[in-house]
């Protein structure tokens, strides 16, 4: 999921206040196109993603220097559609996420029968840029650092993770192997030093105080009686605000939790409930999101 930010400057980082939290504009532009922009609608028209982002608390002339922004690094891709410009994600950027990613909305969790991956990486120092892209792109996908060139992951990344190198031209420089860990009574300590799960459990708990709340609430909500058409158009949009921003601060957990079997991990673990509170969710609004979005899509695209 950190492809993207090697495309964009740090002018291009601008980010909005959504519900006492930054996100940036980019990674917002992600979301929409990686759950609206699967379909014949993969280009959206400038007003379609001006409007989107409007939904989202972003102004207009914020939305289109954004757009300027992300078109003159290559993340966006112009052309013409009768009199309308268009818009599609890079395909180097869109395949970060897609809104069928099962790693994002099915994760497994890994189990203490399954061996870990070690992926041993050698780059000349002529080259090391490819190291701290290299080194990157593994922390990306849920692996840790044992050594300078010895990065472990579960096993369920391995292939998600070597597709990514694949593509990136880095994989000439990784040989993997598994492996199993001999005195597993040590390895919850030395995850803890691989793993910076402290950083990634209080990640899990601002996650949780922002949303565990509001659950109930849109249960409450959607339980009420069915309105008019317009009260039922209101809806879509509030849901489709609520979502869009809560889905992009959650799709990186996945690939940052390395996703180890529970007794390798701290006491008090907060992934599981974040988890739950995520897909709870998503179950909710996710149709009432997209209804809004294919509205607007369908309304601007002939």
């Amino acid at each position: 999921m950190s492809t993207i930010n090697s495309n964009l400057q740090m002018e291009d980082v601008v980010s909005v206040d959504v519900g006492g939290m930054k996100l940036q504009h980019q990674n917002l532009l992600v979301t929409l196109y990686g759950l609206y922009g699967q379909s014949a609608a993969s280009s959206f028209p400038v007003s379609v993603i001006v409007e989107m982002l409007g939904a989202l608390g972003i102004k207009s002339q914020a939305s289109r220097s954004t757009i300027s922004r992300l078109k003159s690094r290559g993340v966006l891709i112009n052309e013409r559609t009768g009199n309308e410009s268009v818009y599609q994600l890079s395909a180097e950027i869109v395949d970060g996420f897609r809104k069928d990613d099962q790693r994002i909305f099915a994760p497994s969790r890994s189990t203490s029968e399954e061996s870990l991956i070690l992926a041993i990486f050698s780059v000349p120092e002529s080259e090391r840029n490819r190291r701290y892209e290299l080194r990157t792109e593994l922390g990306s996908m849920g692996f840790g650092m044992v050594a300078g060139g010895v990065a472990v992951g579960p096993q369920i990344a391995f292939e998600q993770a070597k597709t990514r190198l694949d593509a990136r031209g880095l994989s000439e420089y990784v040989e993997y192997f598994r492996a199993d860990y001999i005195p597993a009574a040590d390895i919850r300590d030395r995850v803890a030093q691989w793993w910076d799960l402290q950083a990634l459990d209080q990640q899990y708990t601002d996650f949780l105080q922002l949303y565990v709340g509001r659950l109930g609430s849109w249960r409450e909500k959607l339980a009420a009686p069915a309105g008019s058409a317009e009260q039922r158009s209101d809806l879509e949009r509030e849901a489709f605000a609520f979502y869009v921003p809560m889905l992009t601060r959650w799709r990186h957990f996945p690939y940052r939790d390395p996703n180890l079997p529970f007794e390798y991990l701290p006491e008090g673990w907060k992934a599981p409930q974040a988890k739950k509170t995520f897909l709870a969710l998503h179950e909710l609004l996710s149709p009432l999101a997209e209804a809004y979005a294919t509205q607007l899509l369908c309304s601007r695209i002939s």
